[in-house]
Order: structure tokens, then C-alpha cells, then sequence
């Protein structure tokens, strides 16, 4: 393959985030549940937290200083599934309001929509920046291998399934770009390339010349931008911002894609195993 087109390397992990079913909010308000098509930084700040063991009410200032760059292996399908709550019971039996008092009539059943990406797998890179704390990418390394509790893909209802720590790398970006893609090879002359998202441009990435495309962007000028850079995850209290998404497209070569199930995973097992470094799991 052509030589990297070369950045300065970036130490880091990658992550995989693979699942039945995944959704990771960008606008949802009360009955309306949406998902970015990609995961959030919020999402991913959240999972962090969560094997951290950190509680809602406490501050996650130090993991938002953490770049994420995803890479979507497979983009998976928009799945909207109906939620219902309270219908066909009994009227001290359906659900309380605010006020303390049970709905009546035809406001006895809630209705919430919620929409999922189905059969999506993602490939994360999380680097430090200039802002985050020494050691903390390692410690949260540790907690992803030993979490303190569950782990969940945006939802509490999305477990992820297979490896999710994938190993560690002083050029990780570089491993983003060539890991085995987890999909099939696209058709000849049809090949939509794999998209990448980030929350800083995207010159970053180590690039081969031959992957990149005449009609495709450099990934250096915001496609957009997204409110998900948490301040707070408090209940009551929880606040995100907007932050600019950088996005790229390349056409990875055939070879790189794994198929799908068993094939897929021995590919990446091969892989990371020649390529990253892998913590100790220390017995329990």
C-alpha cells in the first residue's frame, strides 16, 4: 500500500461498538427518542463514565477533553419502534402526572418513538489532547477492561456485543484507517467508501494518497455542527453544547473488508493481535 500520508502520530485506543441495536440521542425531548447516525461524543463520554463508575452529579470536565474519531464500518439501518405505557389498564393503575394524579381518558396511554441504528458496527479512536490530564486514557483504559457498571451503547436497553477494547497504540490513528473493515466488499463501481467523523479536522488522519478521492473532502472545514460535548450529566441539570463535526470519506481497498460474523471478528483478531497492544486483564 502507498506510504502514509503523515501527521504527527497521536497515542491512543480503539474501541468497537457493535450491537443488535444502538442509538445515541442528538435532539430527543420527551416522546420523540432520535439517533445520530453516529456515535455522540456524549455517547462515548457516558460509556467512559459509566466504567469509570462515576455517578450523574459527578463532573466529567477531564474526559471531554478526549478527541473521538469514528470510523463507520457499518452504518447499520434506521429502526423506529413504538413504545407504550399505561394502555388497557385499569385507571389507579395507569401512569401518575406530575401533579400526583392518574390520566384519564384518552391520556391513559403514553406514546413514545424511538428510533435505533440497526446492525451498525463503529470503529473509535480516543486520543488525548493538550487539555487532557496526564494518565487519564490509561486509568479509563482500565475501566473499560474491569467497568464498574454496565456498559450500553447509547441506551440502557443497546448492550454491545463482541470485543469492545480493541488494544492501544502510539499511532492510532494510523491502525483506524487499516483495521479490517466489518462488512462485506462493496459491489465494482459501487462503492459509497467508509465515512469518518470527528470532533477535529481530519487532516489528522495518516492517509495513503492512493485512498483518497478527487470529488472527496479534505475533512479539515466543519460538514456541521452537533450538541453533544456534555457539561453535565446531572438529572436534573444536564447540559451539552454545540461543537463542530468534521467528516471524510475513503474508499478503503477490497482486501480491507472482513465480511460479516465470525470471518469479520478472526480478521480483526488477527489484526490487533499483530498490530496493538493489549492490557493485562488482573484476575478478580
Amino acid at each position: 500500500m502507498t506510504t502514509d500520508a503523515r501527521s504527527t502520530p497521536e497515542a491512543g485506543v480503539l474501541l468497537r461498538l457493535a450491537a443488535p441495536l444502538q442509538s445515541w440521542g442528538r435532539i430527543s425531548h420527551y416522546n420523540e427518542r432520535d439517533t445520530a447516525p453516529f456515535p455522540t461524543r456524549s455517547g462515548v463520554i457516558g460509556l467512559l463514565a459509566a466504567a469509570l463508575g462515576r455517578h450523574r452529579d459527578e463532573p466529567v470536565d477531564d474526559l471531554a477533553t478526549l478527541a473521538v474519531t469514528v470510523r463507520a464500518d457499518r452504518a447499520g439501518v434506521l429502526l423506529r419502534d413504538l413504545h407504550t405505557v399505561g394502555g388497557g389498564l385499569p385507571a389507579r393503575s395507569t401512569v401518575t402526572t406530575a401533579e400526583g394524579k392518574k390520566r384519564s381518558g384518552d391520556t391513559t396511554t403514553l406514546l413514545t418513538h424511538r428510533t435505533y441504528l440497526a446492525d451498525a458496527v463503529f470503529t473509535v479512536a480516543l486520543t488525548s489532547t493538550a487539555d487532557t490530564p496526564d494518565g487519564l486514557l490509561e486509568q479509563a483504559t482500565g475501566a473499560l477492561l474491569h467497568p464498574r457498571w454496565p456498559l450500553y451503547l447509547g441506551r440502557r436497553s443497546c448492550p454491545p456485543e463482541g470485543p469492545l477494547f480493541l488494544g492501544a497504540s502510539d499511532d492510532v490513528l494510523h491502525h483506524l484507517v487499516h483495521l479490517p473493515v466489518a462488512a462485506p466488499p462493496p459491489r465494482p463501481g459501487r462503492d459509497p467508501g467508509i465515512t469518518f467523523t470527528a470532533d477535529q479536522p481530519l487532516s489528522r488522519l495518516p492517509v495513503p494518497p492512493a485512498l483518497r478521492t478527487a470529488d472527496a473532502a479534505d475533512g479539515d472545514a466543519p460538514a456541521g455542527q452537533i450538541n453533544d460535548q456534555p457539561e453535565t450529566f446531572h438529572p436534573r441539570e444536564r447540559r451539552y453544547r454545540a461543537r463542530p463535526v468534521y467528516q471524510q470519506t475513503l474508499r478503503l481497498p477490497a482486501e480491507q473488508y472482513a465480511g460479516l460474523g465470525i470471518a469479520s471478528l478472526q480478521a480483526l483478531h488477527t489484526y490487533t493481535t499483530a498490530h496493538l497492544t493489549h492490557l493485562q486483564r488482573s484476575p478478580r
